[in-house]
């Protein structure tokens, strides 16, 4: 008599959720980075497998036997996890894309900041908006909304059933085209504004030669930056409030592309 009998096709439903949640996990912004150490985000991914496992139909049963089928569905949860993943750090790349060109208007290209996401060096600024979009994120439960999306996942596209497109790529490759104009939409007042003081200081040179603009122009370039990015933190909370409002329709639309 077995204690602890083994149910083969219960342990790859388990196996196959945890796959998936663990792929997105890991590759989000705020819990996939440096800064969180790895046992505590598997516990983390243990935890919320063991929390939606049993909501989810036992899918295990109808899964192949043979070995490189299996392998075949995980590489599908791995593709899956990575779309996701992607849909979410669009938004956050496009805010410190933002914050880089605000950083270099400003003159801060020689300060720099650990980031502890990917343990690289990025401007301030950049770094800076880049944690108050993750706390802003969170504020707004969109966490919560990313892990109500990850169980329709299971519903609408079990193991086995994720199928790449064309238009799947078509529609992956218009979101990533919009990041270079959402980092210019972010900077643009803070650009705005620095390009009229640009324009004042070489009045000023103008009509005064004898004045040093080079050496006035740092500190007035900085005091009018620092001023706009308080006032970019509400445009800021109201793009990231859209881009949560749009991410159960954008997580659907893509998941129907994929069956």
């Amino acid at each position: 008599m077995e204690l602890f009998p083994l149910d083969a096709p219960l342990f790859l439903g388990f196996l196959f959720a945890l796959m998936r949640v663990s792929v997105l996990l890991f590759l989000l912004p705020f819990f996939g980075g440096q800064g969180l150490p790895s046992p505590a985000k598997a516990a983390l991914c243990l935890v919320l497998t063991a929390a939606l496992w049993p909501r989810l139909p036992n899918y295990g049963g109808t899964l192949p036997a043979h070995p490189f089928a299996l392998a075949l569905i995980l590489l599908g949860e791995l593709l899956l996890g990575l779309i996701l993943a992607l849909v979410v750090r669009i938004i956050f790349a496009a805010i410190q894309t933002g914050g880089q060109i605000i950083g270099f208007q400003m003159g801060f290209t020689m300060v720099s900041a650990i980031d502890p996401e990917s343990g690289t060096t990025e401007d301030v600024t950049a770094h800076f908006l880049y944690m108050t979009a993750s706390l802003i994120f969170l504020a707004m439960n969109g966490h919560l909304v990313l892990l109500s999306g990850l169980m329709t996942s299971f519903e609408h596209l079990p193991p086995g059933a994720i199928v790449l497109t064309p238009a799947l790529a078509t529609n992956l490759f218009q979101i990533t085209a919009g990041l270079f104009t959402a980092a210019v939409q972010i900077a643009a007042p803070v650009l705005t504004a620095l390009l009229l003081v640009d324009l004042a200081l070489a009045l000023v040179s103008r009509a005064s030669p004898q004045m040093n603009v080079l050496v006035m122009g740092f500190p007035i370039k900085i005091g009018v930056g620092f001023a706009f990015l308080v006032l970019l933190l509400e445009l800021m909370y109201l793009a990231m409030d859209g881009f949560v409002a749009s991410l159960p329709t954008t997580v659907t639309r893509l998941m129907g592309l994929m069956r």
